[in-house]
Parts: structure tokens; C-alpha cells; sequence
């Protein structure tokens, strides 16, 4: 992670950032919205795409009736592909079961103002059965339980995800009546570093800042990369579930407030043939009372538990990548030299590996390298941990590290295809045993719609080439 910087403190060109920052408590929310400051809650779950659903309900039915029963929503919202198509398959819902309902209840601590919006709260949701039993596959109850499984062990994870997009200067409208084929980057060059670059696009970074801030996330920085108009937007390091969530706000907003400056960003994994758009998830444990485990020694060194759960990061890594990369479009960022991940290695500050180990003493950390920008955070965390402990569990051994270049070496390959890490997901005994049975097949099954739907494609490369040729 990136150092913190100086908060420019200058008026924002469009939204005040507000005074206070979350999470908002229930106190303020109510004197806001006796004030009329904010008038509207979005009360959000997060679906298997990693994205924010739900309703948009006023201050006072919020108060009144949701934050004591929560409200329901169609239990289709985690049985859908990613343009909301209802599809076969999967045990929860279906239209043999009638498509019901679940219960979204509110998570006080996640309560928050959106300065992007006027008069706006958010708060985020666990998912329920309406007899109020957790949905096993809902992603925040997936990771809930791996952190009850690492609390059984007197153990807490930290974590931060540093997430790429790609910025354009048409809207999302443009971009879709375009066919989203010869878009106009932000940046017409490599601007990995440059200030000159980030100045450009200024006022859409510095937004996302302070926005961020008001919305009670820690903001870093924000950096240039090297596809052009790619950016990187940094946030401190926090305990894992609270990464999660950030996350999933981040997301939402950065396209909000992109489409409010005209403009438009992705973070699909992989939008042309330059640089991809990684998600890189930094990784440790505390014990209970909050003290780092990973180190030892002069702090260089890396603990017993440390080294046993990097190793199990290797031993479950390609079992686990569908829950890294979940998306056809996840796995054309696995190209050699490209600083995406090929190999299932691990290295000391070694940007070819999967897996990379850097920091020293309190802030000693692993670093995976797979996920891309269209990852689920609470499912590729959730995926780390339980490869993290299943190396704790059975005592493994960790392999030397690579030194060098992991792209040309003999290690294993991490899957270069959505249906080969389907497969390994779905026959994975470490998985099964990690998560149960219900969300191997629930999140198998998801994977294979996706199969589905672009086997049954025909491609613009696929006209391009046979149109006249063939």
C-alpha cells in the first residue's frame, strides 16, 4: 500500500464533502433526517457480481419500519447473470420455487453518507431466509464465516484492495450505442506515475477522493497506470470485512461519478489488448487484542503460521481462482510479461509471481496477484483465507521462493480458461470442505451460465475473420 498523503482541504468543483464521515451513526442518521440533510437510505446487499443491489427508501420509512424488521427483496437477486437474466440451476430460487422472497437486514455499522448523491445514507445488508437463517451463499455471509473460522483460532485478517479502471471521455451511453468498440481513453499515453497524466483527469481523481473520504473510506492516493486512461485509487489497510464493503461502495460510486462528469470507467478485467485491470488483495493476520502474527525476529523474518499459510495459498490456489476470477473475461489478463500472474509461485517483493511477500515487521503481508478489477471482494478474500487455513490446518511446508522471472519457470499454471477453474472449484475437497457444499455448487453453477452464454456467442473476431474469408 501506498503511503497516505496530505488532504487537499480546497471546496469540491461539484458535491461538499460533508463534515462528518462514516460510518454514520444511528444518532446522527436520525438528526439528519429529522433536518431534512438526508431524505432517501439506499439499503444495499451485494450480489455474486460483486455489486450493490437493493432499494432506495426515505429517511422515515427507513427509521420506522426497516431498521427494526429490514425489508425483502426477490431471492432472484443471487440466482442471476449479469444482465439480471433468471436462469436454471441453482437450489436457492428458481421458478419451481416460486422465486420468494429474502430479508436484507441492515448492518448499523455500515451505516454511511454518499456525498455523490444529495440527501443520501447507505447502508449495507446481511442476507437472510425470511425465518432469519443466513443465505449461505450470499458473498458478506460467505466471508463472515471464514472470519468466524480464523476467530476460532484467536486470529483476525487485514486487509486493502487496490483496484484499477480503466477511464473514458464518452458516457455510458455513448459507449453502449457504440457497441462501448473505438472509445476515447481519458489518457492517450502510458501515464504510469505521471502527474502530468493525472492532472488531465483531475477533477474526476480528486472527486473520488474526497468522496471517498466523506463516504467514511480512507482514501491513499490515486496513481496513473500503464494502459491508456488507467487509474489506481488506494485506501488504508483495515480489518477485512470492512475492506469488503468499502470496496463494494467504491466501486458503485467511481461509476456514479464518472457518469456525473460525463465520462466513463471499468473495471472489467481485461478491456483491450494493452494492460489489463488488476485487483490486488494485500493480506495478514492479528491475534486477538490486534497484534501482528506474520513476522518474527528482526520483522524480515516470517513466522511459522505465516510461512504454513502461504503455503496453502499455493497448495488451493488454481482450486480456488474461479472465486479470483470469475468472469470469462477474468482470464485474458494471464499473459506473460504483463505483471498479471501465470504461475502458482510466490517471491519476496516479486511482481512475476501469483504470490508476492513484501513489508517488514508489523506490516509483513502477502500480496495475490490474480484477481482482476471484475473480482467479487468478499468472494476472492474469502478465497485467500480459506487456503490460508487450510495450509495452517494441515501443517504445510512452504516451497522457496521463486527468484527471478516466474513467467519462464516450471511451476504450475494458474487456469487460463472460466471453465477449467470451474471444473477444479467444483471437484475441490479443500473447497468443499472450506465453504460447504451449498456454495461450491451455487457459485459452480454460476460460473457455468457464464460458459454458457459466451460458448453460444458469435464473436466480432469470429465475423472479422469469416465474414468474407471463410
Amino acid at each position: 500500500m501506498g503511503p497516505t498523503g496530505t488532504q487537499d482541504t480546497a471546496p469540491p468543483q461539484v458535491v461538499e464533502t460533508p463534515a462528518a464521515t462514516a460510518p454514520l451513526s444511528l444518532q446522527d442518521l436520525r438528526h439528519d433526517i429529522a433536518s431534512g440533510r438526508v431524505e432517501t437510505v439506499l439499503v444495499a446487499m451485494t450480489d455474486m457480481q460483486g455489486r450493490l443491489q437493493g432499494k432506495r427508501v426515505t429517511g422515515r420509512y427507513f427509521l420506522e419500519e426497516v431498521l427494526e424488521h429490514g425489508t425483502e427483496a426477490c431471492n432472484y437477486l443471487l440466482g442471476v447473470d449479469v444482465e439480471m437474466n433468471t436462469v436454471g440451476g441453482y437450489d436457492i430460487t428458481s421458478w419451481d420455487r416460486g422465486y420468494g422472497d429474502f430479508l436484507l437486514r441492515p448492518d448499523l455499522a455500515t451505516l454511511r453518507r454518499i456525498p455523490w448523491h444529495p440527501g443520501t445514507a447507505l447502508v449495507l445488508c446481511d442476507v437472510l431466509t425470511l425465518d432469519g437463517d443466513p443465505v449461505a451463499p450470499s458473498p458478506r455471509q460467505v466471508l463472515r464465516h471464514q472470519l468466524d473460522r480464523l476467530a476460532g483460532r484467536g486470529l483476525r485478517a487485514m486487509a486493502a484492495t487496490e483496484l484499477e479502471f480503466n477511464l473514458f471521455g464518452v458516457t455510458y451511453e455513448q459507449a453502449q450505442a457504440a457497441g462501448y468498440r473505438d472509445l476515447r481513453p481519458a489518457n492517450g499515453y502510458n501515464i504510469d506515475y505521471s502527474l502530468l497524466g493525472t492532472g488531465r483527469v483531475e477533477p474526476v481523481l480528486r472527486r473520488l477522493r474526497r468522496e471517498m473520504d466523506g463516504a467514511g473510506l480512507y482514501t491513499e492516493s490515486a496513481k496513473g497506470e500503464c494502459n491508456l486512461g488507467q487509474h489506481e485509487v488506494a485506501f488504508r489497510y483495515t480489518d477485512a470485512l470492512t475492506t469488503c464493503d468499502q470496496h463494494s461502495v467504491y466501486k458503485l460510486g467511481a461509476k456514479e461519478i464518472a457518469a456525473q462528469e460525463g465520462m466513463s470507467l471499468t473495471f472489467m478485467a481485461k478491456v483491450d489488448q494493452r494492460e489489463g485491470n488488476s485487483c490486488h488483495i494485500h493480506l495478514s493476520l492479528t491475534d486477538a487484542d490486534g497484534l501482528p502474527v506474520f513476522a518474527q525476529g528482526n520483522g524480515t523474518e516470517m513466522s511459522p503460521l505465516f510461512r504454513s499459510f502461504l503455503a496453502g495459498q499455493l497448495a488451493a490456489l488454481r482450486e480456488l481462482t474461479l472465486l479470483l476470477a470469475p468472469n470469462i473475461n477474468s482470464y485474458k489478463r494471464f499473459a506473460a510479461g504483463s505483471f498479471a500472474p501465470t504461475a502458482v509461485a510466490w517471491g519476496y517483493d516479486n511482481r512475476t509471481c501469483a504470490l508476492r511477500v513484501v513489508g517488514h515487521g508489523p506490516s509483513l503481508r502477502m500480496e495475490n496477484r490474480v484477481p482482476g478489477g471484475d473480482a467479487n471482494p468478499y468472494m476472492a478474500v474469502s478465497a485467500l483465507l480459506a487456503a490460508g487455513l487450510h495450509g495452517v490446518e494441515q501443517g504445510l511446508e512452504l516451497a522457496e521462493p521463486t527468484r527471478g522471472n516466474a513467467y519462464t519457470g516450471d511451476a504450475e499454471r494458474v487456469p487460463t480458461t472460466l471453465r477449467e477453474a470451474a471444473e477444479l472449484f467444483s471437484a475441490s475437497r479443500i473447497a468443499r470442505d472450506a465453504f460447504g457444499d451449498e456454495v461450491v455448487d451455487h457459485y459452480t453453477r454460476a460460473a457455468q451460465v457464464e460458459v454458457e452464454a459466451f460458448d453460444a456467442a458469435v464473436t466480432d473476431w469470429e465475423r472479422a475473420r469469416g465474414f468474407e474469408r471463410l
